[in-house]
């Protein structure tokens, strides 16, 4: 396939697909590069001078600014390690300090017990290696500067630190702190285009080059076994006219299987087609593509264990109401194919004028042959599938998410307690597959 197009109701591409070329650059600190040129005693341990150990404790004491407790860090032991001047003290107190800085500041505070249903796996603690980072850090006098650029990049994350600096309220200091730690848990850089949900809000944003190119309602799923799970997947393909294996807990569960075999008229209206193995027995039902396939008339491929995936719905009269945790763990999408078509054109490898027209008029084409087609993606697009409950809306404004799911309560108690060392990367919760998206309401 070239390229795709357009608000889909009137056959064009959508407008205004793609930023301007030119995206001034916020100023940032020096990017992280691996350049040890002081010799480390060991790789948890480098030799510091007083003045590199006084730049720490100024960083200690200022760390409140980023939601987090200069306790944590025991500044009164850095500050005798210091007055103790040079010496096996300085290196073990001042590098330790470091190093806890570092995990907090790149991979959040909140232990993972504490991130329900966070299936996120961070790469940010192998690009950004805690020995490396330090020795960077040494080696250019730039303790500070250096601790800063582990920062997420994402302007949210700038609007909360900026929130914190202008309240007092005790409670919503504590909401502050925690969704800024929230966006720790993901990737510090989230890359030139992707996609973007935050669950409790109902909104899905298409970002390039942080600019939100367009914005789009979700249905999400119930509360329950049902909830949402936080992934941080890619985009591999776009299904238009998807068809749907219905499952066993609905072919022989629900009886559906007896129902196509023993009403075919129905059946053929429904658009299902029912096999049966003459040996076991086993049925299998396929829903067709089609406008009332539980799918809508699109699927975004973003493999993953917990078939978790975005996609169109027949039902759209539910994008209007106020509350849409209404899915079976899916994430239903508003104007579903005029993403699917945007997608296709970002995802073109030769991204021109002339290649995106010609996409457009194909996507157009495919997605209204009512044929099964994938179009695969060849550059990358990750989703990330986040929950918080404090953040800037789809308008720019700050505000606050209701706590669909209950996730908050873990997170802010994790902050009453003492900072926990050696935590795990990755969550030890069991992982719920969402085994289907029937459209039940």
């Amino acid at each position: 396939m070239a390229l795709p197009g357009a608000a889909f109701a009137q056959g064009k591409a959508p407008a205004n697909l793609l930023p301007p070329e030119s995206v001034p650059a916020a100023a940032t600190p020096p990017a992280l590069q691996p350049a040890p040129t002081v010799q480390p005693i060991t790789p948890d341990v480098q030799r510091w001078s007083i003045a590199d150990a006084r730049a720490l404790l100024q960083v200690v004491g200022g760390i409140g600014a980023e939601g987090l407790d200069p306790a944590d860090y025991k500044p009164a032991e850095l500050e005798a390690a210091i007055a103790g001047g040079h010496g096996e003290a300085l290196d073990q107190v001042a590098s330790r300090t470091f190093a806890w800085l570092v995990e907090d500041l790149r991979d959040g505070r909140t232990p993972m017990d504490a991130r329900r249903q966070w299936f996120v796996v961070d790469p940010d603690a192998d690009r950004y290696r805690t020995a490396d980072v330090m020795a960077q850090a040494l080696s250019s006098r730039t303790v500070a500067q250096t601790l800063a650029s582990l920062h997420p990049e994402h302007p949210d994350y700038a609007a909360l630190r900026a929130e914190l600096a202008n309240t007092q309220d005790a409670a919503k200091r504590k909401l502050i702190r925690a969704n800024m730690d929230r966006w720790r848990w993901l990737a510090k850089d989230l890359g030139t285009q992707y996609l973007i949900t935050n669950v409790p809000e109902y909104q899905l944003r298409l970002t390039v080059n942080d600019k939100i190119i367009s914005t789009y309602k979700t249905i999400v799923g119930k509360p329950g076994r049902t909830a949402t799970p936080q992934l941080a997947e890619t985009v591999e393909g776009v299904i238009f006219n998807p068809t749907w294996t219905v499952p066993q807990s609905i072919v022989k569960g629900e009886g559906l299987g007896a129902k196509v075999l023993g009403n075919p008229g129905w059946a053929k209206a429904a658009g299902y087609k029912a096999t049966r193995d003459p040996k076991s027995g086993f049925v299998t039902v396929v829903q067709q593509p089609g406008a009332n396939n539980s799918l809508g008339l699109m699927k975004l491929d973003m493999p993953n264990p917990h078939a978790i995936f975005l996609h169109d719905t027949p039902s759209r009269n539910l994008f209007n109401a106020e509350n849409r945790a209404l899915s079976h763990g899916c994430i239903r999408t508003e104007r579903a194919q005029e993403l699917a078509i945007t997608l296709a054109i970002l995802g073109n490898l030769a991204n021109t004028p002339e290649t995106r027209k010609a996409a457009a008029d194909e996507a157009v084409a495919i997605s209204t042959s009512g044929k099964y087609t994938r179009v695969p993606i060849q550059k990358s697009m990750p989703v990330y599938i986040t929950y918080f409950t404090m953040g800037r809306d789809i308008e720019g404004n700050l505000r606050t998410f209701s706590d669909i799911y209950g996730r908050d309560a873990p997170v802010l108690a994790s902050f009453d307690k003492p900072r926990q060392e050696n935590r795990a990367r990755r969550t030890s919760e069991e992982a719920v597959e969402i085994v289907d998206d029937l459209q039940t309401i």
